[in-house]
């Protein structure tokens, strides 16, 4: 029988929720592997059918990524008709058995079997006696196993389906996969079944009060408190320290109940909302937030705690303080780490209905009361097991499921059962039953509109998603900051997101939507994390640390070093500051600061040290430094920095020989050989970068306007060519096909002494150019044995007008392999802004370029259309050229993929541009 999968009721024969927490009794761990068999339909596999000869799957595991099933990707459309509550016949069913032993001596004693997640729906079976069925997939469910255990073997069948009910409920973001995917455990019968941790504290005279709610009769002992088996009812701790994302104090502690001990960590801390901010222990906080989906590229959404821990330890090391469990709670364990580490959490219900939207919102769960008791079970669930941790600082209704009364009585239990935490619910933009006011993807303009007051303004505002991370950016990152950091009401946000879901694909290396043959799908839009599906950083992550960096470092030339301490509540006395300086991108003296311990809000003064003499251009750099070992990071690990010029480049000669130059030019100007260097092609203008995922993205993208415009299919014309001792003009047309827009270019080459060559362009737009450019620039191509390069300029990584805060001028060398960021999409990348000069190398030869000041530096073993053309890295492969840009200028990144598109200020206007450069063979 499955009428359980054409009804509302969330659940049968379920205990009721509780608090996770791990008693000191019996465990049977039945992790590891299971048999199983995939069928096509709902009625599954005969509850008594020969298991022998099933297939083995690993629990935790997600079935189509161990060869049962393939995933599929959609971002908001359900993958099947919305018929609520209603799925289709074709329900693909896995059904899973597991043998285990109970001793003798457990035989009679009971016990409870509890699964911590399992998608999306599924029933229970033990020895042939049925226990029940759940839905909520990232929610624990327990059953009362005593009336079915037995001493000896004991057989656990379980029958989950990928659609129910319950699929309606949970149309997130993500990849569909099933199965059992969390822990499950046969537990003893707790004495003490379940208890609530309320442990405040006043900020005003460093009192803790402390209350626990126990189900049975308790005594609590902890040691460093002076509290040995007490009743834990409303106890006063004078100089109790308080926990905070920045410094995690938490008191270990035991609770007693017939014979059981229950281990608990307290962490003392008062959350409120007070003159329209969001307080934790009196102070208003500012979240540096991540969007955490849970994913591995192999697993899925099964973790370990190796790579929960990853994630935490990744996070606090690129100053991100807060987490968003987008959008469903995660696995206990994560937030176990939360405590331990300190991150800031808002712990959302396991609930999105988004394709609702698609049909005018017609039938949305959360508006129709046949759900009521599904929604209010979701809510009671994440409440209970989460309740006892105090990262866990709001709580949310969801995400992306409308408006309704559903809503609004989630929202009403939640504050009777809890009114120590807010409650967030970004659609609920009337603040009808939220305390928070909170939005996702608002442009720059509407966020300082809303923290000069606009609407709602009694209440904290949040941007619970903003600055989506698809492929190369986000850009605005810093305009957002500077808002949050201007106006008190502007508490941060959470940047969409922290993981690339790329899964693991036998031919691309990571697969996204459409490529393991699903339909519907949404492409790569899944592809939109801080760092890459196997958790290496992105360009995107090393930016997010330099911009909400908690210390800011101010340096410049003639002035003391300004030090802001842009903690909420620590001071700076684990920091340690040192410098360095340098010339050319050399270092020739480095020291310490001598910082006092600044409060957290507060700033001070150093004078700049005393300084060697320089000739050439000289760049002071200071960095925060841990002066010991945290948790989460060594000794010397760098949490902020700041650079200021100290002394400007020493002008170049420009001075012109008698000699010819080192240039050798065809006859229709196209420079061949600088010196004993071969190019494949000679500089020429381009107009032209393979769109990232953000200039595809929005509205009216960019992309498809550059394209409108043929900017990727440039054709370009000689006009003339005038030669002169030692100098050569060329002059050009650049236009592409079906439009009279033009782009108009002199190439004025000048041979300089010391056998360099001196490129001056000028270019000027004709005709309508009343859209941004890509980029402009040069483009040269080089021999393929052209595979080293050094610059000194900006790096080590990319960086684009506007985002370029975590690049520091320095001198670096890398492969051109190394240049390169292999976004899981391929798109422009690897572009290094402001460079004074470059060496490209190969065996026996070295080209040198310099700037007139600075230019941007690109180098591939592809073109940008071969880029462009690319759908997986896989596609890229090496020619027999290194393709090299140098730039005036480019457009900016944006975040138009979900969110604004490029600022003014960074969008590349076409107008009359000049720029120099200056070519030599330094092989010489």
């Amino acid at each position: 029988m499955t009428d359980y999968l054409a009804g509302f009721a969330p659940g049968a024969g379920r205990l009721g929720p509780r608090a996770a927490f791990a008693a000191t009794l019996a465990r049977i761990d039945l992790n590891g592997p299971w048999r199983f068999r995939l069928s096509p339909t709902a009625a599954g596999t005969p509850i008594d059918a020969d298991f022998s000869d099933w297939d083995e799957i690993p629990v935790p595991g997600m079935w189509q990524l161990h060869g049962h099933g393939d995933p599929a990707y959609t971002n908001v459309v359900y993958p099947f008709p919305l018929d609520p509550p209603f799925v289709p016949d074709e329900n693909p069913t896995g059904d899973y058995r597991r043998e285990f032993e109970v001793p003798a001596e457990r035989a009679g004693r009971g016990g409870v079997l509890r699964f911590e997640g399992v998608d999306s729906c599924f029933r229970a079976w033990l020895n042939g006696r049925e226990l029940g069925f759940s839905m909520g997939s990232r929610l624990p469910v327990e059953f009362d196993v005593s009336g079915a255990l037995v001493a000896g073997r004991n057989v656990l069948a379980v029958r989950v389906h990928q659609w129910s009910p319950g699929s309606y409920l949970e149309d997130q973001d993500m990849w569909w996969l099933s199965g059992i995917f969390r822990d499950v455990a046969v537990l003893a019968p707790p004495a003490l079944r379940d208890f609530f941790v309320h442990a405040g504290y006043d900020h005003r005279t460093g009192q803790g009060r402390l209350r626990i709610e126990t189900s049975a009769p308790a005594t609590l002992t902890v040691a460093e408190l002076g509290l040995t088996d007490v009743a834990p009812d409303d106890l006063r701790i004078d100089g109790a320290e308080p926990w905070s994302a920045e410094v995690p104090r938490l008191y270990d502690g035991v609770l007693r109940c017939g014979g059981e001990h229950v281990p608990l960590r307290i962490g003392f801390r008062t959350v409120a909302i007070e003159d329209g901010l969001l307080k934790v222990n009196g102070e208003r906080v500012l979240f540096r937030g991540v969007n955490r989906h849970e994913f591995h590229p192999r697993t899925g959404r099964a973790l370990d705690e190796a790579t929960m821990l990853a994630d935490v330890l990744a996070m606090k090391r690129h100053n991100v303080n807060a987490v968003r469990t987008s959008h469903y709670p995660p696995h206990p364990r994560f937030l176990d780490l939360c405590d331990e580490y300190g991150l800031w959490v808002i712990d959302e219900c396991d609930l999105e209905t988004h394709g609702f939207a698609r049909v005018g919102w017609r039938g949305n769960p959360s508006a129709d009361p046949r759900w009521r008791d599904a929604l209010l079970d979701r809510m009671r669930r994440t409440v209970e097991r989460d309740k006892n941790h105090p990262s866990v600082i709001m709580w949310s209704l969801g995400n992306e499921s409308g408006t309704g009364e559903n809503l609004r009585a989630m929202a009403g239990w939640t504050r009777e059962r809890d009114p120590s935490r807010p409650i967030h619910y970004e659609p609920d933009q009337d603040g009808a039953y939220v305390d928070v006011y909170s939005r996702m993807y608002a442009p720059v303009e509407e966020v300082e509109r809303i923290g000069r007051g606009d609407h709602l303004p009694g209440l904290p505002f949040v941007l619970c998603e903003y600055a989506h991370a698809m492929g190369n950016g986000p850009g605005l990152l810093s305009e957002y900051q500077e808002l949050f950091h201007t106006y008190p009401r502007c508490q941060g946000g959470f940047v969409w997101e922290w993981i690339d879901h790329g899964l693991a694909h036998p031919e691309y290396g990571f697969g996204y939507g459409g490529d393991f043959g699903e339909d519907p799908h949404d492409g790569p839009f899944v592809i939109d994390g801080l760092v890459f599906p196997d958790r290496t950083p992105s360009p995107g992550l090393l930016e997010f640390k330099k911009v909400v960096e908690p210390v800011r470092i101010t340096v410049n030339a003639g002035a003391p070093i300004v030090i802001e301490n842009l903690h909420d509540f620590r001071d700076l006395a684990h920091l340690a500051f040192v410098w360095t300086l340098e010339e050319e991108g050399v270092v020739v003296a480095r020291g310490a600061l001598d910082v006092p311990p600044v409060a957290a809000g507060g700033r001070a003064e150093a004078p700049v040290p005393a300084l060697p003499g320089t000739e050439g251009e000289t760049w002071l750099t200071v960095r925060a430094v841990l002066a010991a070992d945290e948790p989460w990071a060594r000794a010397g690990h760098e949490v902020a920095w700041g650079q200021g010029r100290i002394a400007p480049a020493r002008p170049a000669d420009s001075r012109a020989p008698a000699a010819p130059g080192p240039g050798v030019f065809g006859d229709d100007g196209r420079l061949l050989r600088i010196g004993g260097v071969p190019l494949v092609s000679g500089p020429r203008l381009d107009l032209w970068r393979a769109p990232t995922g953000n200039d595809a993205g929005g509205p009216a993208p960019d992309a498809e306007v550059w394209r409108r415009a043929g900017l990727h299919r440039l054709r370009h014309r000689v006009v003339g060519v005038e030669r002169a001792a030692g100098a050569l003009t060329v002059r050009t047309v650049a236009a592409a096909a079906g439009h009279d827009r033009a782009m108009r270019a002199a190439y004025h080459w000048q041979a300089l002494t010391g056998d360099r060559l001196r490129l001056t362009v000028t270019a000027e737009p004709r005709g309508e150019w009343d859209f941004p450019l890509p980029r402009i620039g040069l483009r040269l191509a080089l021999p393929a044995a052209f595979g080293e390069v050094e610059w000194y300029g900006s790096g080590p990584g990319e960086a684009y007008p506007d985002s370029f805060r975590a690049a520091r001028i320095g001198r670096y060398a890398m492969t051109v392999e190394q240049m390169q960021t292999p976004y899981v999409f391929p798109q422009e990348n690897g572009h290094r802004a402001g460079v004074r000069w470059a060496v490209l190398a190969a065996p026996g030869a070295r080209l040198r370029i310099e700037g007139d000041p600075v230019f941007g530096l690109t180098v591939r073993r592809w073109t940008s259309e071969e880029l462009d053309a690319a759908r997986h890295p896989t596609d890229l492969t090496p020619g027999d050229a290194v393709h090299v840009n140098l730039d005036l200028a480019q457009h900016g990144l944006g975040t138009a993929a979900c969110g604004p598109g490029v600022s003014p200020r960074d969008r590349l206007r076409a107008g009359p541009v000049t720029f120099g450069l200056t070519f030599s063979d330094a092989s010489l």
